[in-house]
């Protein structure tokens, strides 16, 4: 898979792209991800990108030349506009895009973006129902989302159907040593051996979790 990035701030993304799984992704090759100043597409000298909105009101708006210009150059592509207006990014989003060949992230900042920019977007996303300062953090929790469920980027692919929201459903508890912590005991299901009650004991708290915290996804929860 190709990854594109449109974004004014690119050192908000080398950190976090050179660690982890990410890192493990592109370093097996099965990633390869670009990042671009939308600033270096602007078409003046003084490389400016945002403007005052038409009709009024508070903050910037990024203009459309350079992005219709950066993006244009970049396709054919999959593009996604990082927007707090946009649809609610799930799991089942995640999956549908790691079976794009290309993705092409363009990060809103300031006010947003000119309204025309939409023409070039494919699907528009938001990661909640709250405002960050601009579609960089978010694109990085989309991407990381993607790219674990690419085949062969984990190093157990179990792992994947065992995260939380694959099956629709919120992750079980989890223990680890030691077995008593300041009195805090790990269930004795756990240690019997007996893999198909420990099965269904996982299945029953995390029906429970999803009951208290997420009843809605319950609709769509598989049985397996």
């Amino acid at each position: 898979m190709n990854i594109d990035i449109l974004t004014l701030f690119p050192g908000m993304f080398k950190g976090p792209l050179q660690e982890s799984i990410i890192k493990r992704a592109t370093d097996r090759k099965l990633v390869q991800i670009k990042i671009y100043n939308i600033r270096d597409f602007a078409d003046n000298k003084s490389y400016k990108v945002d403007d005052y909105p038409y009709g009024g009101g508070p903050g910037m708006v990024l203009r459309p030349e350079s992005i219709f210009e950066a993006t244009e150059r970049l396709l054919p592509g999959h593009v996604i506009l990082m927007t707090p207006d946009g649809y609610l990014f799930n799991q089942k989003k995640a999956l549908e895009l790691s079976r794009l060949k290309h993705l092409i992230f363009i990060c809103g900042h300031y006010g947003g973006v000119d309204e025309r920019v939409r023409e070039l977007i494919d699907s528009e996303i938001s990661i909640g129902d709250y405002v960050l300062t601009g579609g960089e953090l978010p694109a990085l929790v989309v991407i990381d989302a993607v790219i674990r469920t690419i085949p062969g980027v984990l190093g157990n692919p179990s792992s994947l159907s065992s995260d939380s929201f694959y099956y629709n459903i919120l992750g079980y508890p989890q223990y680890t040593r030691p077995r008593d912590f300041r009195g805090m005991k790990v269930p004795e299901i756990l240690l019997s051996g007996n893999h198909q009650h420990i099965k269904e004991w996982r299945k029953k708290k995390a029906m429970e979790r999803t009951l208290e915290r997420r009843p809605y996804l319950l609709k769509g929860a598989k049985d397996d």
